[in-house]
Order: structure tokens, then sequence, then C-alpha cells
């Protein structure tokens, strides 16, 4: 049995109370979360030690230890990604295949750094939202796609990567322009790919996720992520681990981060093009 380590903020978050069933059944028992450690106990919910004995896992006071004792590693933390890079740095430097959760960086600097730092230590690294995998998602075609619009739930900062992750995984990393268009409310964004594409996500409460896509042919479709997307994430995550080998091209990664962060930025000017940074469209 490959013995997983969860690193997290705290351990009480939907994530860390979803995933080790889900591993341990996709698996079938040939990979289990073992070992974890967490920055501090949730505010609002179980301490670390009562998730640990209630999950059957080891806690452990510091992540050296997960990182010596696992084979795999999980850094979850997917509402504080501004805790990341402090979570990250010693898993990405041991060589041991390790996912990220989303969102995987508070800017592109600092999802610059970490992947630069997995590659010089040669650590298998990847960092996807779920809805990427969506199976109505997945199968579109990609070729020719002129324009999508999307629709989704919950706050720009923490659920926006939702909608924005499938948008890069069919259009590309070219991300070169963002304007904001929304409200505090109902933020939504425009975003600007090479060759004039053109992608825009909005946010509505309650709302299910959602994209319509035209294509330069003419041809259109509709398509609502109604698959169990979080299945199929599972299923790519644990073939990573065991070859090593991420389905996400990190370009695709720092491009969603990219989009994210100068979004924020360009809410401060409504309707007015921002330009991203030319690491986006590596």
């Amino acid at each position: 049995m490959k013995k997983i380590g969860f690193i997290d903020y705290f351990l009480d978050e939907w994530h860390a109370n979803k995933y080790p069933e889900w591993i341990e059944n996709a698996t079938g028992g040939a990979m289990k979360v073992a070992y974890a450690y967490a920055k501090k106990d949730a505010d609002n919910g179980l301490d670390n030690a009562t998730w640990c004995r209630n999950k059957g896992v080891e806690l452990l006071g510091s992540i050296e230890e997960v990182v010596e004792k696992s084979d795999y590693l999980i850094v979850l933390s997917p509402d504080y990604p501004e805790f990341h890079e402090e979570l990250a740095m010693l898993p990405l430097q041991s060589g041991k295949p390790t996912y990220v959760d989303k969102t995987f960086a508070p800017d592109r600097a600092t999802a610059q750094l970490l992947i630069d730092t997995a590659a010089k230590h040669g650590t298998p690294l990847y960092s996807s939202s779920a809805l990427r995998y969506a199976a109505e998602y997945a199968g579109a075609d990609r070729e020719g796609i002129e324009y999508i619009s999307s629709i989704g739930p919950g706050r720009y900062d923490n659920y926006s990567i939702h909608q924005i992750e499938p948008i890069v995984s069919l259009m590309g990393s070219e991300a070169e322009r963002v304007m904001f268009t929304g409200t505090a409310n109902t933020p939504s964004l425009l975003i600007g790919f090479s060759g004039g594409r053109q992608a825009a996500i909005h946010h509505f409460a309650g709302s299910p996720f959602t994209l319509a896509l035209n294509y330069a042919s003419g041809k259109s479709a509709v398509l609502k992520a109604e698959s169990d997307f979080f299945a199929a994430f599972i299923r790519d995550l644990t073939r990573f681990f065991e070859t090593g080998v991420p389905t996400v091209d990190p370009a695709e990664t720092i491009a969603v981060i990219t989009i994210i962060e100068y979004g924020l930025k360009a809410a401060a000017t409504p309707y007015q093009w921002i330009e991203l940074p030319s690491g986006a469209r590596q």
C-alpha cells in the first residue's frame, strides 16, 4: 500500500474530508491517506487531532515528517492559497509526486516559484480545478473555438478558477488581456486570447457550471457540467501518483493564476483592458 501525506492549513475542510475515502475507493485500497500535518486547528470545526482520529490518519508534528514518511504528497489549503508557498516548498524539494490543491497560488510570481522549485528538484507536480475533468468539457471539440461564455456559482476570489481552468484547458495558455465587466455582487470578466479569441466568466449565486461555445465554423455547443467530475479528477490524481506524469501543462497553470490575479486588479478599473504579462502566454 502506498501512503499519502496531507499538508493543510487546517484539516477539517471539505476537500480533506472527502479525498481520503475517494482515493482509497478509486485505488481499491492500494493508496491510503496515512499522515497529516496542519498549521492550525479549524476555527469552527474539529481540531486536527480529532479529525485524524476520526479518519484513521496519523497526525504528525511537522511538514518534514509528512514528507519523509509519505510516498505521495497532497498540499491542500484550497481556500487559502496564500499559504501554499509555506506549505509546499519542502514537498516540492522532495522528488515525490506532489499535488497542490486549487487555487494553486495567490499570484503569478508565487505560481512560477512553485513550478520552478519542483522542476529544479525533479519533483512531479500539478494542480487543477476538478472542473477540468468534467466529461462534458473534456469531450468538447477544441479546434476553432472563437468564444466561450461561462457561468458558475461562488465568489470570484476562490471560485473563479472553476470557470477559468476549463476555459484555459479548451483555449490554451495564450491569454493576453482581461477586462472586468461585472458588479461587486455579480463579478464577470472578459478574457482576450491570442488571435482575437475571447472568453467571459460570470458568477451567479447557485448557478450550475455551464459553458456556451461558439466556433469560427459557425457551430455552437452548450455544455453543462453534470458528470461526476470529482471522481474523474481523483482517477487522474491517482494515475499521476502511479506514473509521476502530470496531465496539466505548467503553462496553463501559470495562465490560470495570472488571469485570476489580473482579474482582481481589473475590478478597480472596470471596462478597461488590462494587459497580462508575457509569461501568461508561454
